[in-house]
């Protein structure tokens, strides 16, 4: 029997009644958990792969909208479950194969429907790529490649729609972004991929234009991806063109999904996106796809690594009509990249900016400066002289790791007599090992001493959970030491 927490917190225990001994963990409002008995005023629960008595009074019939935002180190990663039971996954961060930690998001949402879900596959309604960036369509290989499918538990992936935003890497003439024309707007590029049969010819090796390097090989990837009933998962390349996410158009109270961009253009018949000026890069953060999912009276706004110049344009292209920025929950463009319009962000008005970024990749995200813009263009509210809103959430501050001290080594070696080594002599014993940065294709190999060093005993990623039925948002953490939940709330504005 399916419930979910009705509560913004929930004890579980190990028995009831319950007891300081007895806990486990603290559910969060809108988990669910599957009711295996009663007994009085508790169930028995299954629940984030446990099992335990929660108080059935905490316990209702309502399901929320989901939002995770995946520590994924440097890059993004978005899980979101929709009230109905749908998910849409949303980028991935890059490959284990360029992770530090060998994690992005492919572990989470394998752990959310093994462990949490207890399914026997994975089962996206929708997976979208934002832009053709590693740090963002990695994990999502990695969820659908299936030589990486013995890091998962569920080896069975299926996904319904693909999603991306036609911008690609070409190889003819050099790793590029295809042709583009000048034209009244400024220059546009006008080779976009769109549906299955453009992509496929694309990346066949017989035709004249062909996508390039890592980009393509996903692509490849991709294409192999099967629905629920084993037919190939439809492709489709998304734009302010289409206005609303196919299957998330407005119907009564269910949630509307709305296509802010890229803006698309036509140039000599076909569809096309801006050239912004400078490096690639430029313009592959720029043409990222930007979303904004309504739930009743909540907003919040999906936005890729959208950057200056691509803003300015937005503040253009929308000339009257900015308050299709305006959200309760923003993601930051860019992992808090400096690389942004300040009077873009004041658009937003956003109670809370969630920020995806990585402490070992070299690129000093967040920006001190745009953590201070993220607050001062928020929207503010303030009861009883404390500050409820805006609030800045960073996946990176949020993740933490755990430090020991090395203080004995021991080796067991086949017909060698074991050693236990401790003590002082502990500074004759040297280690090698292989370090990563992010998107790294080769480790570097460095060595040390172990005497006094610290060792990494354990990490705890950052996720930032966000729910809401609509009219309350709530935003936490889970504090992994003690399992319970740090978390806000305020009120729905829109």
């Amino acid at each position: 029997m399916k419930r979910f927490v009705k509560k913004y917190t929930a004890e579980l225990h190990g028995r009831a009644p319950f007891d300081s001994d007895s806990f486990i963990v603290e559910l969060l409002w809108g988990d669910g958990v599957e009711v295996l008995e009663q007994d009085g005023s508790y169930s028995k629960v299954r629940a984030r792969g446990k099992t335990g008595w929660v108080r059935k009074s905490a316990l209702g019939t309502k399901s929320l909208l989901e939002v995770y935002f995946i520590d994924v180190g440097q890059g993004d990663g978005i899980l979101i479950r929709f009230p109905d039971g749908r998910h849409m996954m949303i980028d991935g961060g890059w490959p284990r194969k360029s992770q530090p930690t060998g994690k992005n998001a492919a572990d989470f949402v394998d752990w959310k429907f093994c462990k949490d879900y207890r399914a026997d596959r994975i089962a996206l309604d929708d997976m979208v790529v934002s832009h053709n960036d590693q740090d963002h369509y990695g994990g999502l290989w990695d969820l659908l490649n299936p030589k990486e499918s013995d890091e998962l538990d569920l080896e069975d992936v299926r996904v319904e729609n693909f999603y991306h935003a036609g911008l690609s890497w070409w190889k003819d003439g050099g790793r590029n972004l295809g042709p583009y024309k000048n034209t009244p707007d400024g220059a546009m590029f006008t080779r976009l991929v769109d549906d299955r049969d453009s992509v496929r010819e694309a990346t066949n090796g017989s035709g004249t234009a062909q996508l390039q390097g890592e980009w393509a090989k996903f692509m490849k990837v991709a294409l192999k991806a099967r629905t629920s009933d084993g037919s190939p998962t439809p492709f489709m390349r998304l734009s302010n063109g289409t206005a609303y996410f196919p299957g998330y158009e407005p119907d009564g109270d269910a949630p509307t999904i709305k296509l802010l961009a890229p803006v698309e253009f036509e140039v000599d018949g076909k569809p096309a996106v801006r050239k912004y000026k400078g490096s690639n890069s430029k313009s592959t953060n720029g043409n990222s796809v930007l979303m904004r999912l309504d739930y009743k009276n909540a907003r919040i706004l999906l936005t890729g690594d959208l950057n200056t110049y691509s803003q300015q344009a937005l503040l253009s292209d929308y000339a009257g009509q900015h308050d299709e920025f305006e959200c309760d929950v923003a993601k930051a463009c860019h992992h808090g990249s400096g690389d942004v319009s300040h009077e873009f962000l004041s658009k937003l008005k956003p109670s809370v900016t969630v920020i995806s970024s990585g402490d070992n990749e070299g690129h000093d995200h967040p920006k001190p400066d745009i953590v201070a813009a993220s607050a001062l263009t928020g929207n503010v509210s303030v009861v009883d002289d404390v500050v409820v809103t805006p609030l800045v959430y960073s996946t990176e501050l949020a993740r933490s790791t755990s430090l020991g001290t090395v203080t004995k080594v021991e080796t067991s070696v086949v017909g060698q007599p074991e050693q236990t080594i401790s003590g002082p002599r502990l500074k004759d014993v040297k280690i090698t090992y292989k370090v990563k940065m992010a998107g790294d294709r080769n480790p570097r190999t460095r060595s040390r001493s172990i005497s006094s060093k610290p060792v990494v005993a354990g990490l705890i990623y950052g996720l930032v959970n966000v729910r809401t039925d609509g009219k309350t948002v709530l935003c936490a953490t889970l504090d992994e030491k003690k399992n319970v939940w740090n978390y806000k709330t305020f009120e729905a504005r829109f």
